[in-house]
């Protein structure tokens, strides 16, 4: 069933988008070796993915700074491979990978198909949690930026999602009405209950085919959006 009656898409960019795990594994894949690390990378990975969709969370809710979360992260994943690592090299290796994440462009499937579609019809925003500069950087490295009138992100907006007031500034910011305008992302919480709860129509990236309430809106592929949109 086709939505009607829209006219700004609002995007999360990381998990909806850019491809963060994907990316990420990249990014140890260079870094690990070029510190010495002894560790395996698929293994490093496969606990680093969990913890820090934790430490955004904690984030997101205000209980833990970015520098907490830069930290926290990686060394719960050392701990939990019983390397031992100094606090030292703990931060020069969050450093260089926050440096490499962003210079991985790769995206979900059909996420250049779907924003081709959608730009001739709709104004394309970008909706944040993470950081200005790094999201940018993912943004350019993509070659996706020119797709977005408005970028808005936690530190310009001074809050997070799932708070209304993100989405009242990114509305500001484009010029749009709450109407006539939709949340697509990857997190119930922090996306769809966020825009739900501002007023907003909302779109649930549901990936990896979670179980979600029967009334929220979902696609598993980005190119299902053509169903709706």
């Amino acid at each position: 069933m086709k939505i009607n009656n829209k006219k700004a898409i609002f995007f999360d960019l990381d998990h909806t988008l850019w491809d963060f795990e994907k990316n990420s594994a990249l990014a140890f894949e260079e870094l690990l070796p070029k510190f010495g690390i002894a560790v395996d990378a698929d293994a490093f990975n496969a606990l680093f993915s969990p913890l820090n969709v934790k430490y955004w969370k904690l984030f997101r809710d205000g209980e833990i700074t970015q520098a907490q979360l830069r930290y926290g992260r990686l060394k719960e994943a050392f701990t939990a491979l019983n390397y031992d690592i100094s606090n030292e090299l703990i931060e020069e290796v969050s450093v260089e990978y926050v440096r490499l994440l962003p210079t991985n462009n790769h995206l979900y499937e059909g996420t250049i198909e779907i924003l081709d579609y959608l730009k001739s019809k709709y104004s394309l925003h970008i909706i944040t949690n993470g950081f200005s500069e790094v999201q940018a950087r993912k943004m350019q490295s993509a070659n996706i930026h020119h797709y977005f009138d408005t970028v808005t992100n936690s530190e310009l907006a001074g809050c997070k999602k799932p708070d209304p007031a993100i989405f009242e500034y990114a509305l500001t910011a484009a010029n749009a009405q709450k109407a006539d305008s939709i949340m697509i992302g990857d997190c119930i919480e922090a996306d769809v209950q966020g825009a739900l709860d501002c007023g907003l129509d909302a779109i649930y990236f549901n990936e990896h085919n979670l179980e979600a309430h029967p009334t929220i809106k979902q696609v598993n592929h980005l190119l299902q959006l053509k169903q709706l949109l």
